[in-house]
C-alpha cells in the first residue's frame, strides 16, 4: 500500500483501503470487487491486499480469470473429496484478476460459477474488472440466470471499489505529448 499513488488516483478512498488492509473481510468470507478502466491500479490494489492478507497469516491464491478457468477445466472431473485440496478453492483469499477482457463460453462461465459457489461462505475473493456489474452477462456467455447466480453469491457480503481515473501506465506519455 505504501507505494500506491493515491494522489494520482484520488477516486480511491485511502482510509477504505487501509481498513481492507486489516484483512477483517477475510475473516467474514467477504468479497472485494475492484472495478474501473485499464491502467488505474486495480491489480496493484488487489496484490497489495493479498500481501497484507499473507502478513496477517492468511493463504492467498492469485489467478487471472483465464488461468483460473484453465485450472478449473483440469479439475472438472476431480472427485468432490479431492477438490478440497485445490489451491483456488482452499485459499483463504482468492484473487481473480482481469475479469471482463474476454467473454467466457457457456462451459467456462459454468466453471466460474462452480468456483464462486464452492467458495461462497468458505473464503474471500477479490475480483478486478473493467466491466460494471450490469455488463457481466456479456462476460458470462450472455446467460442472465448464471450471471445473477454468480453475482448473488459474490455481492451478498461485499465491498465495492470503483477506480475512476487516468491510466497510471500512460501518465508519462501524457506528459511527453502535452
Amino acid at each position: 500500500m505504501t507505494n500506491f499513488d493515491f494522489v494520482f488516483q484520488p477516486s480511491i478512498d485511502k482510509a477504505r483501503i487501509e481498513t481492507l488492509a486489516t484483512s477483517a473481510y477475510i475473516q467474514q468470507s467477504e468479497t472485494v470487487l475492484i472495478q474501473g478502466p485499464p491502467g488505474t491500479g486495480k491489480t496493484h490494489l488487489a496484490v497489495a491486499l493479498g500481501i497484507k492478507a499473507i502478513e496477517h497469516g492468511f493463504s492467498v491464491a492469485f489467478y487471472t480469470l483465464e488461468d483460473l478457468i484453465h485450472a478449473a477445466r483440469q479439475d472438472v472431473d476431480r472427485q468432490p473429496k479431492r477438490k478440497k485440496g485445490v489451491k483456488y478453492l482452499k485459499s483463504s483469499l482468492l484473487i481473480i484478476d482481469e475479469m471482463g477482457f474476454q467473454p467466457l463460453s457457456r462451459e467456462d462461465a459454468a466453471l466460474l460459477f462452480r468456483v464462486v459457489n464452492y467458495r461462497y461462505g468458505r473464503g474471500s475473493t477479490i475480483i478486478t474488472t473493467n466491466k460494471a456489474v450490469k455488463d457481466w452477462p456479456e462476460i458470462l456467455a450472455g446467460d442472465e440466470v448464471m450471471t445473477t447466480a454468480v453475482l448473488d453469491r459474490l455481492l451478498h457480503k461485499s465491498h465495492g471499489l470503483h477506480v475512476n481515473g487516468r491510466s497510471y501506465r500512460l501518465k508519462n506519455l501524457e506528459k511527453m505529448l502535452a
